[in-house]
């Protein structure tokens, strides 16, 4: 079997806020029917979309979920600031979180931004403008294509979207492992960062703030570990017996900067499928020894070897792993070596 690294890679990676808001959706459905309505609130008509435009120039149909195959979630997480007034925001963080009914396994997939690939009815483009050529069916169709997986669901949401779930939940504490400090200078500094190494209260800002640092050695990929870890800490924050009750109120303060296409109808189907959820392997898409950098008009774009390259190594990937802790030989192992232990400890008595 061919090795690839795995680690992932995006100019504003938003993962955290993403698979949180997942999070806050199978709660509420475990709740109770008290938050339905504000779950109602996720689901935007196309008016009030923040990514989908009304009247698109190409009709996507998006496929259905049945209950029993593999559903895909596309999470696709926004930087509004580089957009112009009234201009749709390209979809800085895509991943899509796929999930197999049967085994119970869920993988997650991160798409590189500047993946060169074929975007229906708009030749070839950088992956993330597909959003803003036809909104969230367009991108699922995109990366679907790519991926050879069909995309029944997305969830969107920004920058303020993640600093108003963290709020919600009361802060997080959380040890900084060092001094973090960087100025940006875009939006009058608003996204500054200035962090003080030692175990603190993160607030949404400064927690932000966190996750979005990468002006270090290794950049990115020490981003992205960080990102996972705090991810682990958010989660268990959002399964305190406070968090639950107050699950009306936190869904309430993140309804403005989400949205779906997942009806509550779907939300009972999917968190239903999210008990004994197991997470298998996440992935980087195109992997590394698959890319092509390459440039187009004079700007960097990343390639790839072959549509089909990248989809069997979806397929590698979503392949179950055996679990060492049912390996009865290895199990056996375990016991003849701890005899051989004893014998030897015997025999020196």
């Amino acid at each position: 079997m061919r090795t690839r690294s795995k680690k992932r890679k995006s100019k504003w990676l938003l993962t955290i806020i993403l698979i949180v808001v997942a999070l806050i959706v199978g709660a509420a459905v475990y709740w109770g029917s008290g938050v339905f309505s504000e779950l109602n609130g996720l689901q935007k008509d196309k008016k009030d979309s923040l990514i989908n435009p009304e009247n698109p120039t190409i009709e996507v149909e998006v496929p259905k979920w049945e209950g029993k195959e593999r559903v895909n979630i596309l999470l696709l997480g926004g930087d509004a600031r580089e957009a112009e007034e009234n201009e749709m925001a390209r979809s800085d963080s895509m991943i899509v979180a796929s999930i197999d009914p049967v085994t119970k396994q869920a993988n997650l997939f991160s798409i590189l931004r500047d993946t060169y690939t074929d975007i229906e009815g708009y030749g070839k483009g950088r992956i993330n403008t597909a959003i803003t050529l036809g909104g969230a069916p367009l991108a699922m169709q995109t990366i679907g294509d790519l991926l050879d997986l069909e995309i029944q669901y997305y969830l969107y949401t920004d920058f303020e979207g993640f600093k108003a779930l963290v709020d919600a939940i009361g802060g997080v504490y959380y040890t900084v492992e060092k001094n973090m400090k960087y100025t940006d200078n875009a939006d009058k500094n608003r996204y500054d960062i200035d962090l003080k190494e030692g175990y603190q209260l993160l607030d949404g800002d400064k927690a932000l703030q966190y996750v979005r640092f990468r002006h270090d050695a290794m950049s990115d990929y020490t981003r992205t570990e960080r990102q996972r870890n705090f991810l682990m800490t958010v989660a268990k924050e959002m399964q305190s017996t406070w968090n639950i009750i107050r699950m009306k109120e936190i869904i309430n303060s993140v309804s403005p900067y989400i949205d779906t296409n997942i009806s509550v109808n779907d939300m009972l189907k999917l968190g239903q499928l999210g008990l004994g959820l197991k997470i298998g392997d996440s992935a980087q898409i195109p992997p590394f020894d698959l890319l092509r950098e390459t440039s187009v008009g004079g700007a960097s774009v990343l390639g790839y070897s072959s549509k089909e390259d990248i989809q069997g190594y979806v397929q590698e990937v979503l392949t179950p792993k055996p679990d060492p802790t049912n390996d009865p030989d290895a199990a056996l192992s375990d016991a003849d070596a701890q005899a051989d232990g004893a014998d030897s400890a015997g025999s020196t008595n």
